[in-house]
């Protein structure tokens, strides 16, 4: 009796536990930005309180006001430039978007095979590189760039356009060197400390990796609960499947979108229309399923943290806005 009841106040233990872990439902306030829906590929707030998106195919960047009217489209020219200009004057295929704290727009353009860059003024310049899939902005005009195919999973440029270093090593997740390589692409994002965060978007385990300016590795955050590693496990069988196949890899993405707050460091990781926030040390804190105002699942793609709200877009179901749940419960 004595064992059955232990196994009982086990039970009971373990049923609370995974109780404390079932996501909340999380229900967007509203969307804002209506012709914004299919091939929305980045958000982000620039310090001018202006919102820069970036869609695709498009062959420009959409600058909105406080007022969500369009003030502007980056690049946006009127008359003739240099050399450059032709391949200058629109983007081709954009997959990425940043923009610093001057107002630069930086765009990874895959079909240019180039990093386009575009200042406030309107002053433009380029970095090639090859099959370019993610941008971030760093200090002194140097900008970080994840790439398709490079051994390395980011390299950073000067202001000058010169590669002055490069670092981050594949995780080993297969024998097979281009499908690994392929398994390691990733996602960049930064915060106000001069971290770099990469975010694995095929790996199985969710997993986002931050390094200093420079290069320096620091902690995993990993999303590793229970209801995670049957998804896991079977990621990993089509890994082995995928092995023996030749040609081009086809794997769905993982890790769906990740946001950082910029103040805290704090990582915001999306798996699909679950939604899972980590403190600065990596802990999980809480969870949460993504709905509509409608009521219909939103699968994230783009995740921008702001002090108070949370900007989610979907392709094709466009951006929405979040009461930030941290902040409401704190308050």
């Amino acid at each position: 009796m004595r064992i059955l009841a232990g196994l009982c106040v086990l039970a009971c233990l373990a049923g609370a536990g995974r109780a404390q872990d079932l996501d909340e439902e999380l229900t967007a306030k509203s969307r804002i930005l209506p012709t914004i829906g299919p091939g929305l590929r980045c958000v982000h707030m620039g310090a001018d309180g202006n919102t820069y998106v970036l869609t695709a195919p498009a062959t420009s960047v959409s600058v909105f006001g406080k007022d969500a009217k369009l003030v502007k489209n980056v690049p946006s020219y009127t008359g003739t430039a240099g050399p450059q200009s032709q391949e200058l004057r629109a983007i081709r295929f954009g997959e990425s978007m940043d923009v610093d704290a001057n107002g630069t727009v930086y765009v990874a353009d895959r079909a240019a095979n180039a990093v386009k860059i575009w200042d406030k003024a309107g002053n433009a310049r380029m970095v090639q590189v090859n099959a370019p899939l993610s941008v971030a902005a760093l200090p002194d005009g140097e900008v970080g760039v994840a790439t398709l195919r490079e051994p390395h999973l980011v390299i950073v440029f000067d202001k000058n356009g010169r590669d002055v270093r490069e670092f981050g090593d594949p995780e080993p997740l297969t024998d097979r060197t281009d499908l690994n390589r392929f398994l390691n692409i990733g996602e960049l994002a930064t915060d106000t400390q001069g971290h770099l965060f990469y975010a694995f978007a095929y790996t199985p385990e969710p997993t986002v990796r931050q390094y200093d300016r420079f290069g320096y590795a620091g902690q995993d955050v990993q999303y590793l609960a229970i209801d995670a590693a049957p998804e896991a496990q079977a990621i990993r069988r089509e890994i082995q499947r995928q092995e023996k196949k030749s040609g081009a890899p086809i794997f769905k993405r993982v890790l769906t979108a990740v946001g950082i707050d910029r103040e805290s460091g704090e990582v915001w990781m999306a798996v699909g229309n679950s939604l899972h926030r980590f403190d600065k040390e990596g802990t999980r804190r809480a969870g949460y399923k993504l709905y509509t105002p409608e009521g219909a699942r939103l699968e994230a793609s783009v995740i921008v943290v702001e002090k108070n709200t949370l900007l989610i877009g979907s392709d094709p179901l466009g951006i929405y806005v979040f009461e930030r749940p941290d902040k409401k419960t704190s308050q």
